[in-house]
């Protein structure tokens, strides 16, 4: 595959552990030093992350009592990802991505700080909290695609999958858990505190990463000269289902349903159950709760396919769709631990999927398009089901934050389907697997044949592990 004149080691195949991850894999990731650090690192600074972020929604709220205005909160500390993030991508790409992220994480330190302590004075300002979210949302867009693509200079490409799967899995545990603890803080002991205890988890983080030892990361693989554009990773994109589809899937999930602190803040507002900060610190806990059991689950997985992410993508939705719309309280809250569960291993798989299916010397600009998906959509969808939930109330914004990725994951499970000849399979003898998207007799007899063709002919591309886009990624 040719992108145009780029460079060819950008598409050449990546070396992937295949199978089941094993405690054994596990183990030997985590006896790398400098992965031990960045998984506590990102531990940290995802739950310093969301605990700012919801803390910083909730005092918006204090102060002004609209719903909008939580919602353009929201949109100033994702919105930068969408000016910044593929800029972001070719910085990643070009300087010491341990450094970057030491950098953005100060600056991202100092704001929850300085915040923090405006809001336990009783000085906060709707002003303060914009300038703030803006800078944080700025420091953000430029860590995410560094981070992302450091973790191929920390592990060997054979334990990449391993690697990919724990750090997607805690990262998005600490940003269940994250709300969890800002929603206890605030009931107890207000907002403000709540935003200087993320100041003090930065702090954590930026000790982690400068503890790492330099010399046993591997050597950063900078594009060639006239392969370092934003241009070449789109069109690289463009070319890989494994990274296509996860992305377009993405782009719903993060518009409407991974807008939880909207969500959660309606639910507990008058006009939702009417709980208050302690409910909304249930709800984020119980989340929280579901995060943890979905990387329990993640770690069982045995691949990563497109059929399994439009699956996830469609229990995500339906779970927060069920969950808004049943007017029974304890539905609502099972229904939270099942997004809790359903998010986690969305986020997991997609996240895997497009790092294993990226090449290391494209990876930061690829991850930096993903992120500007996954923040711009946030950006994008707080405004949108935040105006939603003021209008129109909670069960309407359940309803929409629900339905459209839900549908979304219909579509593309369509497209599959017929793209690579599928179908479903029920089998009520076996309450495990009730349901399974596999290949139509006639498609799986027809690929046989022209397997058994190729290798009869000594075709040297009939493994599908020398596919690029093959291994634990795929297309299928």
């Amino acid at each position: 595959m040719s992108l145009g004149g780029s460079d060819p080691a950008l598409t050449a195949p990546i070396s992937i552990q295949p199978g089941r991850t094993s405690g054994r894999d596990v183990l030997a990731v985590l006896r790398i030093r400098n992965f031990r650090l960045s998984v506590t690192s990102i531990f940290f600074s995802s739950i310093a992350m969301w605990m700012a972020r919801v803390a910083v929604d909730w005092l918006m709220l204090e102060l002004t009592g609209n719903l909008a205005l939580v919602g353009l909160a929201v949109t100033l500390q994702f919105g930068p990802t969408l000016v910044l993030g593929a800029f972001a991508g070719v910085v990643a790409d070009r300087f010491s991505r341990r450094a970057i992220v030491i950098i953005t994480q100060a600056v991202a330190f100092g704001g929850s700080a300085t915040l923090g302590l405006l809001a336990i004075l009783g000085a906060a300002e709707v002003w303060h909290v914009f300038l703030v979210a803006a800078v944080s949302g700025v420091a953000g867009a430029l860590e995410g695609p560094a981070r992302s693509a450091l973790l191929g200079q920390i592990v060997d490409p054979p334990r990449l999958r391993t690697a990919v799967s724990l750090n997607a899995g805690i990262f998005h545990v600490g940003g269940l858990i994250g709300p969890a603890i800002s929603g206890i803080l605030i009931g107890i002991v207000g907002s403000g505190w709540s935003i200087a205890g993320a100041a003090l988890a930065t702090l954590v983080s930026i000790l982690a990463f400068s503890m790492f030892r330099t010399r046993e990361l591997a050597p950063l693989i900078r594009p060639a000269q006239g392969t370092g554009g934003v241009r070449v990773a789109l069109r690289y994109i463009v070319r890989k289902p494994t990274i296509l589809w996860p992305m377009v899937l993405l782009a719903f999930v993060a518009t409407f349903g991974m807008t939880l602190p909207v969500l959660f803040t309606a639910a507990a507002s008058e006009t939702g159950f009417d709980t208050g900060s302690a409910g909304y610190g249930l709800y984020t806990s119980l989340a929280a709760v579901g995060a943890i059991v979905g990387a329990v689950l993640s770690t069982r997985r045995k691949s990563v396919r497109l059929r399994s992410i439009a699956l996830l993508t469609g229990g995500y939705g339906l779970a927060i769709v069920l969950g808004g719309l049943v007017p029974v309280y304890g539905v609502f809250l099972a229904g939270i631990v099942g997004l809790g569960i359903a998010r986690l291993l969305f986020a997991t798989g997609a996240e895997s999927m497009v790092q294993l299916s990226t090449n290391p010397s494209i990876r930061g600009r690829v991850m930096a398009i993903y992120l500007v998906i996954l923040m711009g959509g946030q950006a994008a969808g707080g405004v949108i089901v935040g105006w939603i939930a003021e209008e129109l109330g909670m069960h309407a914004a359940f309803a929409v934050a629900g339905g459209v990725p839900l549908l979304a994951a219909i579509v593309v499970a369509i497209i599959l389907a017929r793209r690579h000849q599928l179908t479903v399979s029920v089998n009520l003898r076996d309450f495990r697997r009730v349901v399974r998207i596999v290949k139509r007799p006639k498609a799986a007899a027809t690929r046989k044949g022209r397997t058994v063709r190729r290798r009869q002919a000594g075709s040297s591309s009939s493994a599908p592990s020398q596919r690029p886009d093959s291994s634990t990624s795929s297309a299928s």
